[in-house]
């Protein structure tokens, strides 16, 4: 059974792969627990002029894990994985998303993406991404970037929708 990392200085020490692999699920952890607590009114809300919701974001980043560890590695069209053709359209929030369906599929979605990537090596290259092939070193700093980006997003949010109702 592999160790288990609680903080970041737990992996200071520790193989690249593992910084970035504790790094990833930190962020797709923060991610997903930013529905914590919340009603679905409140994560549906719009807040700024684009699509954008924390229910949206987590919906995107399981579009993402979709796009970098199946589409990537498989090959495989959109229409066949069941994701939208761009990532504007997977912001789309549905009657039947729910909190709870949402942040399942995301979890889902981060589940597959371990299992795909773990028979690899950093320097394993994956061939089905539109750029052309890439290593999986650069699909986790890719990762890693837009995570981040969707996690600033998610607290600015977050604290504006806590803040109307004095919680924050």
């Amino acid at each position: 059974m592999a160790p288990q990392f609680h903080s970041m200085d737990d992996v200071i020490n520790e193989p690249e792969r593992v910084q970035f692999e504790f790094f990833l699920d930190e962020h797709r952890a923060a991610l997903n627990e930013c529905l914590d607590g919340l009603i679905e009114e409140q994560a549906r809300r719009w807040l700024v002029a684009s699509r954008t919701t924390l229910l949206g974001l987590v919906k995107h980043a399981t579009f993402v894990e979709k796009v970098w560890f199946d589409e990537a590695f498989t090959g495989r069209p959109r229409s066949e994985i069941g994701i939208p053709a761009t990532p504007d359209e997977s912001f789309i929030l549905h009657d039947d998303d729910t909190i709870d369906s949402v942040r399942a599929a995301h979890r889902e979605a981060c589940a597959a993406s371990r299992a795909a990537a773990a028979p690899l090596n950093l320097d394993s290259v994956v061939t089905g991404n539109r750029r052309g092939p890439v290593p999986l070193r650069w699909v986790y700093l890719h990762m890693l970037r837009e995570l981040a980006q969707h996690c600033g997003h998610a607290d600015i949010l977050r604290e504006q929708i806590l803040a109307e109702h004095g919680a924050a």
